[in-house]
Formats: structure tokens, C-alpha cells, sequence
């Protein structure tokens, strides 16, 4: 068993960049559980966080005057009952809308096109209301603020604005991130839309710079607005209150910047990944596409880009079924196979009789004859490192030397030739092959038009090559070759060869020395 690289295990594991994401297989009412329980924690998580710091910073940080009792009274109780009023609001409304808009993800079904869009500005959609619930906490604490209190209305204006400003969008973020695996599901079936269905790259880069260092400096300097009109802060204190306000700052700083750059770099991780895994010759693999901007059209393409790959790659295994791959490999280095002249070896085999079979055979076993004995020829060539040119009615015709060349080409030949005879006598009795082997010059190259080539070997060996296939019908082995092969062949495989008499075969003018394999004569 192979085992998997590095990039195999994360795309498996980790399809959509996290654990907490699961399986990209996973049932669909495990994965609307598993999104649901996700932004249900992180939608109360972000957001108790975000009342606790503007509460702490309202009270305890921020330059004003001593809170009055009716504002002591509205902050111990208006306040933390419209908290827990809108974490109820919230969670029943978030938690409807994501079921409706989701729905066909239980019905297991791929999205509509609307569907699609839906579900891609669901995290926008879902931020909308923390943003709507945060506007009106602002406006009716400065307004209360205003009626009880008039010269702390700016400190609660600004803390409340501030914090649900920033902590609304480290909600979007995480609600972006718990809802990939059903944005994958949606852009499954169906490209991604043509406009981005949410903020750009270059968009969202200066929005969340504005979110997480912009607005808390703004804040900062309202701070130091509140310190002057107040007038009477002093040095402890507002060092206490820049050391708050700079930590609250950088905090959040780090946490929008990292969050931004973990939704950038997850779907570039996930490129990466499968792209080891294709450079490690793995071409069937596929990566979710869960973004909904210029990340999810890099990963689109990604996945067309491997299609495309898998779809040459079968064209070129086709391809090599019909031509042999040594002609698809000469043909995707070169424009054209050319037309030179090699020194190759030439096997002929044709069946006997082959007429007679199929006058007194139905056509289904005549073609599984004939396939056994293709195949075992092809073995045979294939094992030899010779090329099968052409499959002509019941004869093979196959050359060893060109297109590839081979350092021991008339060996090899010859090889194939005694090894196909034995398996011949073995495994196919029920049929003879006359098989012939030769070696020499030939013109090696495409024929045809430019609309359609063919492969193939021209010259006197291979007319020799057909003539000598028509002695061994009849000879006692079935195999004939020429001593011009044998002479050319290494020692090693000469050995097995003795000479012959001397004919001029049908169609040539000059003599050819036959040799037989050594086990025949004796």
C-alpha cells in the first residue's frame, strides 16, 4: 500500500482548512449540526467578549464624570437586560435564516443558482443583524446616557460604536469561516458566480486595516477629545487609560489581522496542497471551492486545471492503445516524427489458416481468437522493447529500433520472435503463426495529410520481413529469421541461432540466408 504524502493527508483531513470543519464527505445533517453548533459559539463567543470590553472601558478606562445614580441604575440593569434580549433576538434570528437559506443542503440536493448566491451572502447577511442589534444598543444607551446624564453621552457613543464596530466584524469572519463547507457544497455543482459575492481581495484588505487599527485609533483620539474637555484628568490616569486603550487596540489588531489572513491563506493553502499532490502524480484530485471572491475563482480554476490534466492524460493512455506509447511519447516532443533513416529489427507474425477459421467459426470466437493472439504478441513485443506498428486482419507487424532506438535491436527482436513461438505452441494450440524476423535500413516516420498521420516503417525489411512470416507457416518451429539479423544481434542471443539455406523470397531479387532457432534443428 502506498502511503500518502503530507498534502494527501491535509486535503483529506482538512479540505476546508480546519478540523472543526470536518470531512468533505460528511451527511448533511451532521454538517448543519456541526455549522450551526459553530456559529452559535462563535456568534455568542464574539459578542459577550465585545459587551464585556465596551462595558470595562465605559466604566472603568474612559475619561468623564462620576456616573450619576439614575445612570448607575440604567447601567445595572438596562444594560444587561438588553445584552441577554439581544442574544436571544440574535441567536433565534440568525439560527432562522441560516435554516431557510441552507435548506436544501437536508434535502441533499445541489443548489438553484439563487440558492447559491443566498448561501454565499449568508455570512453578510448574518452580520447584518449583530450590526443592527449593536446600532440600536448604541442609540439607545446615548440616548438614555443623554436624557440622565448629558456630558457622558460622547463616552458611551464612542465606546459602543467602537467595540460593536470591531467586534461585528471578527463575527463576519468567523461566521465566513464556520459556513465553508456548505459554501463548498453550493459552488459544487455549479460555477461560481461571475461578480464576487463578497468583498474583493484588495477590498477586504483596507476594511479590515479600517476595523482592526483605524476605527480603535479613532477611538484613541476621541479619548484624548473626552480627557481635554474634561480638563481636570490626571497624569496616573490618563497613562492608565492609554496603556487600556493601546493593549484593547493591539488586541484587536492582531486578532482582525489574523483572522483576515487565515481566511486569505486557506483557500492558497489548499491550491498549494493539491498541487504537491498532482506534482507527486496523483492526478485525480479535486479541492472544495468554499470562497465566494477572487480566492474562489483561483481555486475554480485550480480544479478545471486538474480536469483538464486528467483528461490528457487519458487521451494520451488512449492514444498509446492505438499508436504505442513510445509514438505518443516522439509525437508530445516534437511536432513532427520526421521521415529518417534507422537501422531497426522487423517482426511479422500472421495466423494460418485464418480464412478457414472464420468460414468455420461463429465471428465472437474468431474475434476472441484473434484478441488471444493479439495479446500475446503485444506481451511479448511490449517485454522486448519493441513497438507494435500495426494490427493488419490477423498479422501483426512490429519494430524494434524505431521510434525509440534500442542498443541491441536485432536481439531483441529475435528474442520476442523464440519467446512468442514458445507461447504460441503453449497457450494458443488451437492456432499456428508463422512468425519471421529481419533487420535493416528503413525509412522511419509519419505518413499521410496533415489532418491525419500515421506511423510506420518503410523499406525492404519489412517486405522481407512478410516474405520470411510465409517460410515459417511451414516450417517445423514456425519461426524463421534472416542472417542478417543474427549477424547484428548480440552474441548472447546469436548463440540461439544456426544458419540456413539460402532463398530468394517472393518480390526481392536478391538471395536472403535464413537461420533457424538451434532447438529446432536438434
Amino acid at each position: 500500500m502506498l502511503s500518502e504524502s503530507n498534502a494527501e493527508v491535509v486535503l483529506r483531513r482538512r479540505p476546508f482548512g480546519s478540523r472543526l470543519l470536518g470531512p468533505a464527505d460528511q451527511s448533511p445533517r451532521m454538517l448543519r449540526f456541526r455549522v450551526q453548533t459553530l456559529l452559535t459559539i462563535f456568534s455568542i463567543g464574539t459578542n459577550v467578549i465585545g459587551a464585556v470590553v465596551v462595558f470595562v472601558l465605559a466604566l472603568f478606562v474612559l475619561p468623564g464624570p462620576d456616573s450619576s445614580h439614575d445612570l448607575v441604575v440604567m447601567r445595572s440593569i438596562a444594560i444587561p437586560a438588553y445584552f441577554l434580549l439581544a442574544l436571544v433576538v440574535g441567536c433565534v434570528w440568525s439560527t432562522r435564516l441560516g435554516l431557510r437559506t441552507t435548506s436544501w443542503v437536508l434535502e441533499d440536493r445541489p443548489a438553484t443558482r439563487r440558492e447559491q448566491i443566498a448561501t454565499l451572502q449568508l455570512p453578510l447577511r448574518l452580520t447584518l443583524i449583530e450590526v443592527f442589534l449593536w446600532l440600536l444598543a448604541t442609540v439607545t444607551f446615548s440616548l438614555l446616557t443623554l436624557a440622565l446624564q448629558p456630558e457622558s453621552v460622547l463616552r458611551v457613543l464612542v465606546t459602543t460604536f467602537d467595540g460593536g464596530f470591531v467586534t461585528c466584524a471578527a463575527s463576519y469572519l468567523l461566521t465566513e469561516f464556520a459556513l465553508r463547507p456548505i459554501a463548498a457544497r453550493a459552488l459544487a455543482y455549479q460555477a461560481p458566480p461571475r461578480r464576487l459575492l463578497a468583498a474583493g481581495l484588495k477590498a477586504r484588505t483596507v476594511f479590515f486595516w479600517a476595523v482592526g487599527s483605524g476605527v480603535p485609533v479613532v477611538g484613541l483620539m476621541l479619548t484624548a477629545v473626552l480627557a481635554l474637555v474634561q480638563g481636570d484628568v490626571t497624569a496616573t490616569r490618563l497613562s492608565v487609560i492609554i496603556l487600556a486603550l493601546g493593549t484593547v487596540v493591539l488586541v484587536c489588531g492582531w486578532i482582525l489581522t489574523g483572522l483576515s489572513a487565515r481566511s486569505v491563506v486557506a483557500p492558497v493553502r489548499s491550491v498549494r496542497n493539491a498541487l504537491t499532490v498532482i506534482a507527486d502524480g496523483d492526478l485525480d484530485v479535486r479541492i472544495p471551492v468554499f470562497d465566494g471572491t477572487e480566492l474562489g475563482s483561483l481555486q475554480a480554476g485550480f480544479n478545471q486545471m486538474a480536469a483538464g490534466l486528467r483528461e490528457r492524460e487519458r487521451l494520451r493512455e488512449l492514444f498509446g492503445r492505438y499508436v504505442g506509447p513510445s509514438v505518443v511519447r516522439e509525437a508530445l516532443s516534437s511536432d513532427t516524427l520526421g521521415g529518417e533513416e534507422r537501422f531497426v529489427a522487423v517482426l511479422f507474425v500472421d495466423l494460418t489458416g485464418s480464412t478457414e477459421l472464420a468460414a468455420t467459426r461463429p465471428p465472437g470466437e474468431v474475434v476472441a481468437l484473434l484478441n488471444r493472439f493479439f495479446a500475446l504478441v503485444v506481451d511479448e513485443v511490449d517485454a522486448a522493447g519493441g513497438f507494435v506498428n500495426k494490427f493488419a486482419g490477423d498479422a501483426v507487424l512490429a519494430v524494434f529500433g524505431a521510434p525509440t532506438e534500442l542498443p541491441d535491436a536485432a536481439g531483441s527482436a529475435l528474442q520476442a520472435g523464440r519467446a512468442l513461438a514458445r507461447r504460441l505452441r503453449d497457450e494458443l494450440p488451437e492456432a499456428t503463426a508463422g512468425i519471421g524476423v529481419t533487420a535493416g535500413i528503413v525509412v522511419a516516420g509519419t505518413i499521410g495529410d496533415v489532418r491525419r498521420y500515421e506511423y510506420t516503417v518503410i523499406g525492404d525489411p519489412v517486405n522481407e520481413a512478410a516474405r520470411l512470416t510465409e517460410l515459417a507457416k511451414v516450417a517445423p518451429g514456425r519461426l524463421i529469421a534472416s542472417m542478417a539479423a543474427v549477424n547484428e544481434a548480440d552474441p548472447a542471443e546469436a548463440t540461439h541461432w544456426q544458419p540456413s539455406e539460402s532463398v530468394t523470397v517472393r518480390g526481392r531479387f536478391k538471395p536472403t540466408h535464413l537461420a533457424i532457432p538451434t532447438d529446432e534443428a536438434s
